[in-house]
């Protein structure tokens, strides 16, 4: 299974743009707020595995 890590660049309303650690030439990905942890801040550290985001401490 694919692992990635992001950082939360922007919050748009619903939608965060993320952007991958590894890949920083990659384009940012939008996605839904309620697929990620409720505290999700800009900043943020996310873990993306098996399906599920998480905060990275």
């Amino acid at each position: 299974m694919n692992r990635f890590e992001y950082i939360v660049e922007g919050i748009d309303g619903d939608y965060a743009h993320l952007k991958r650690t590894d890949e920083p030439s990659e384009e940012l990905k939008l996605v839904a707020r309620a697929l990620l942890p409720p505290e999700t801040t800009e900043g943020t550290k996310l873990l993306y595995e098996w399906m599920q985001y998480s905060i990275v401490e």
